[in-house]
């Protein structure tokens, strides 16, 4: 159970919601934004002492039960509930290393893809993978260290290869946010990975936008559609973004293809033609 981070996400998701969310008015002497405390501990059921002692940290661990009553009473998502259950040790806690092996059966898929850019991710958003045009359409990830291999490093100012755009990508911003969201989310799941706590350590203090981000207790992701990068060697292309979990190992297939007869379709065919050598960067 980690006291500290459930006392501070259950503040700030109360702290978002509005009294007329709940049907309360929300008057004029209200001095904090959000709901007060004695009013999630009535709509949970609790006593405002008890909860006052969660979000300070100081409780002992709330059962599954009192867990689905604050979730309901703070109005939290799906994903916002599991990542509770996780931050109060009632959830299967996988507290190794999270996995960096890639199947077989995956590489050789990666191989088999016409016209995909794919690479597989870690929880931890290594690249631990890829096919020849993911390496066209971005980078080589070949000559790169493992260490530089990593997206979240990529995308935060404060890292010595770090570009507000990456990859010439046109939503960097949305891309920001979600990695911050799955780091927490990574973080809950392997809190003993010194890969992992070592990582957010540092883009915390390398980066004051992560470390804003981070502050916000966001945990739920929005799956990202499409995306548009904006080559050197051939243009802009907008690509469709398919993630697939590979849920044995905690690890992500990301595919990038144009729809057939497209502008960025015929884009893709010829990074495939000209491969690596006219990726964004050259180390």
């Amino acid at each position: 159970m980690d006291k500290q981070d459930l006392g501070a996400f259950l503040r700030s998701r109360r702290e978002r919601l509005r009294p007329q969310d709940i049907g309360l008015p929300s008057g004029p002497r209200r001095r904090t934004p959000g709901l007060r405390r004695e009013e999630v501990a009535v709509l949970a059921h609790i006593s405002t002492e008890y909860y006052i002692r969660l979000e300070q940290g100081r409780a002992p661990r709330p059962s599954g039960d009192v867990l689905a009553a604050i979730a309901g009473a703070l109005r939290l998502t799906d994903a916002e509930s599991d990542h509770l259950h996780v931050l109060a040790g009632t959830a299967p806690n996988r507290t190794g290393l999270h996995r960096r092996d890639v199947r077989q059966s995956i590489l050789a898929l990666l191989e088999r893809l016409p016209q995909t850019a794919g690479f597989v991710m870690s929880a931890a958003f290594e690249v631990l993978a890829w096919n020849d045009l993911a390496a066209a359409l971005m980078e080589d990830f070949g000559l790169l260290a493992p260490e530089d291999r990593n997206l979240a490093r990529r995308v935060f100012p404060g890292w010595q290869r770090a570009d507000a755009t990456p990859y010439g990508l046109s939503d960097a911003a949305e891309f920001r946010l979600s990695v911050v969201m799955q780091l927490r989310a990574t973080l809950a799941g392997y809190p003993t990975d010194p890969a992992v706590t070592g990582l957010v350590g540092e883009l915390r203090e390398a980066s004051a936008d992560f470390a804003r981000l981070w502050e916000r207790h966001d945990v739920q992701t929005t799956p990202m559609l499409t995306k548009t990068f904006r080559h050197p060697a051939v243009g802009e292309i907008t690509v469709d973004c398919d993630t697939v979990t590979l849920t044995d190992r905690d690890q992500y297939l990301v595919l990038y293809t144009a729809p057939p007869g497209s502008p960025s379709a015929e884009a893709l065919a010829l990074l495939n033609v000209l491969g690596a050598q006219a990726s964004h960067y050259t180390p």
